[in-house]
């Protein structure tokens, strides 16, 4: 098969397709949307039933093996550089990496070097693959953690889907100021931009609804609390926004500071002790977009917040 073409997804009749049009088992079995039907169907190996070309009106029988192979693509807008990666998964259809603080996903007006997108299109590069930079979420620049990125639009699609169904579990590590109301709870405000700063985001009556599930690892003599924290729903800066909400907001945040803390003795005792939001993408669980296999994959702590693990946990009480 032609190398310009990523590695195809296989799908093998059942009793459930017989008799049905390729068209239909493409579209409401595989989910493949509208847009990449139509760039298979004119593409000359883009479909296939055991070996040979297909067409969308060819009916199924019970064993055809069913192939779909999309051209590659490339981010020819991206500049290749040499980034270290710390690679958690990879596979043809997919690369998951744990992203380190101090590092942004994609380029933004401003800032197009240096950024995950520059070092993955890099590695790609040396490694002879040719593939457009897809991320299926993001991170803040000064959150560390897991990033899933997309290796053809079919593995982007199916994976935004599950991203919008809620089945992509994402689980955080964080560490706060002060300590939630219960030891387990969830805060269910909606989320929306500040008018007056567009970076910004707060708790409005007319913001996107928003959930976040909270639960208290450890609460430190000092006043301090280690979270664990698992997203109902993925809005910008939801944890950091969520977390000021009810008073406790995250060490090391400088954006959403809350002044009440920041004229704090603790606050004082752990200047200096991160140069960030202490917040870790800890956990994502998702279904492969091909093979459909439940996937789970960790990131552990970086250095820098188990250092603030153990500052906190020897602090005396205040």
């Amino acid at each position: 098969m032609n190398e310009s073409y990523y590695a195809p997804v296989v799908h093998v009749a059942d009793g459930q397709d017989e008799g049905k049009m390729l068209r239909d088992v493409l579209r409401n079995r595989l989910g493949v949307s509208r847009r990449l039907f139509v760039k298979l169907k004119q593409s000359e190996g883009g479909l296939t039933i055991n070996g040979e070309r297909a067409y969308p009106s060819f009916r199924l029988a019970v064993g055809d093996v069913v192939e779909f192979r999309m051209e590659q693509e490339s981010s020819d807008d991206i500049l290749p550089q040499p980034i270290p990666l710390d690679i958690v998964f990879e596979d043809e259809h997919l690369l998951v990496l744990n992203k380190p603080a101090g590092i942004i996903v994609h380029p933004t007006t401003g800032h197009y070097a240096n950024t995950l997108a520059n070092g993955v299109v890099y590695y790609w590069r040396e490694k002879g693959e040719s593939c457009r930079f897809r991320p299926v979420h993001r991170l803040d620049q000064d959150t560390s953690g897991l990033v899933v990125v997309a290796k053809h639009p079919y593995a982007h699609q199916q994976l935004s889907v599950q991203m919008a169904e809620g089945t992509i579990e994402k689980r955080y590590r964080a560490y706060v100021f002060g300590r939630p109301p219960q030891d387990s709870g969830e805060v269910n405000e909606p989320i929306g931009r500040v008018p007056t700063d567009p970076h910004r985001r707060a708790v409005l009556e007319d913001g996107a609804p928003s959930l976040t599930f909270y639960e208290v690892k450890r609460a430190y003599p000092c006043g301090a609390s280690s979270l664990h924290i698992r997203l109902g729903t993925g809005r910008t800066h939801q944890i950091r926004v969520h977390m000021g909400w009810i008073g406790c907001p995250l060490i090391g945040d400088s954006y959403y500071a809350d002044p009440k803390w920041q004229e704090t003795e603790l606050a004082a005792r752990l200047a200096g002790a991160i140069g960030r939001q202490a917040l870790h993408a800890s956990l994502l669980a998702f279904n492969h977009p091909v093979t459909e296999e439940r996937l789970e994959l960790k990131a552990e702590l970086p250095a820098d917040l188990q250092e603030l693990e153990r500052a906190l946990g020897s602090l005396p009480p205040l």
